[in-house]
């Protein structure tokens, strides 16, 4: 029946479309909104509004990132007679010497600091690694009972703090006889290693699929073969992120190197830096500032050269 008079035209209303679920037309044609989205990131269109909501706070980030390896610089080529000067402008250096770098490298044992600092951190790294990658699987992977506990109090024994762990070791240590040799921090520092890397390989092992396991154990292989060959080429960014973790607490650790070790030849960056470039109420800040650039810049470039792992590896980048 024909609608009456003043309730519109009726061929006009078989013409227009008819909306349904979804927010298409009976036709096939989506419908356009008339309206803009405001919410999306239209608002920084306009330059004024990038600068205070994009280039200001990035130029503040890097300023406090970057101020601290401009004063090392700084300092580290700057003659003693500019740095004990009251006068002139402390940010900027007038005449350039290599006399503290010279100094640190020929008249200290630096190089051997350098030595022993990257042989404990690199073993003290894998061997965390390999005991962190069977104590995260078998806690995620097998399902045990109480293997969420057993993963929780992993994660609590990393919060103990070094200074309550050390006097318990360092009596081992002595027991040992393992004092003032670099096996005493390569056996100390994974107890602190462990716990962190184990926690942070766990959350990553648990965005592996499952199904990828299950086939492997239906086609006849050993937990050790899928182990080996499907969940660690899969978790290589986790290993990754886990190792950079790992090699920068090692490289900066301090509280353990300064128990266990007292012979200069055996100290590592952070100790030797601070116990030999010291005499007293002296502080040699040349050769001080010059050492911690150089004791920073493998980590830094560590982590230039392997940030997509390590970012990938934080965030869990298996997708089913």
């Amino acid at each position: 029946s024909l609608p009456p008079r003043g309730h519109g035209d009726l061929g006009a209303a078989l013409r227009s479309p008819v909306v349904v679920a979804g927010g298409r037309c009976e036709d096939g044609e989506s419908m356009k909104e008339d309206t803009v989205d405001t919410a999306g990131m239209g608002y920084l269109e306009s330059l004024p509004r990038r600068l205070v909501t994009v280039w200001l706070p990035l130029s503040v980030f890097l300023f406090v990132l970057l101020f601290p390896f401009y004063w090392m610089v700084i300092t580290a080529i700057k003659p003693n007679e500019e740095l004990l000067s009251r006068e002139g402008n402390p940010f900027w250096v007038i005449n350039p010497t290599l006399a503290h770098i010279r100094k640190l490298l020929f008249d200290t044992a630096y190089p051997e600091w350098l030595w022993n600092t990257i042989l404990v951190s690199v073993t003290a790294t894998v061997l965390s690694l390999v005991c962190s990658v069977l104590a995260a699987y078998s806690i995620e992977r097998l399902r045990f009972r109480g293997s969420r506990y057993v993963g929780m109090a992993i994660f609590l024994a990393y919060l103990v703090p070094p200074s309550i762990l050390f006097i318990p070791l360092a009596t081992m240590v002595f027991q040992f006889g393992l004092f003032d040799t670099r096996l005493a921090l390569i056996l100390t520092y994974p107890t602190f290693l462990i716990p962190f890397c184990t926690w942070l390989l766990m959350g990553y092992f648990k965005s592996i699929p499952y199904e990828l396991e299950e086939c492997a154990l239906i086609d006849g292989a050993t937990r050790w073969q899928i182990l080996t060959r499907i969940i660690l080429p899969l978790a290589v960014p986790g290993l990754i992120s886990a190792g950079i973790f790992a090699f920068t607490l090692s490289w900066n650790e301090f509280i353990y190197a300064l128990t266990f070790i007292s012979s200069s030849e055996v100290k590592t960056v952070p100790v030797g830096v601070i116990t030999e470039l010291v005499e007293g109420d002296v502080y040699h800040w040349g050769s001080l500032m010059a050492g911690a650039l150089l004791g920073s810049l493998p980590v830094a470039v560590l982590y230039s050269f392997f940030v997509e792992y390590y970012v990938s590896g934080l965030t869990g980048a298996v997708k089913e």
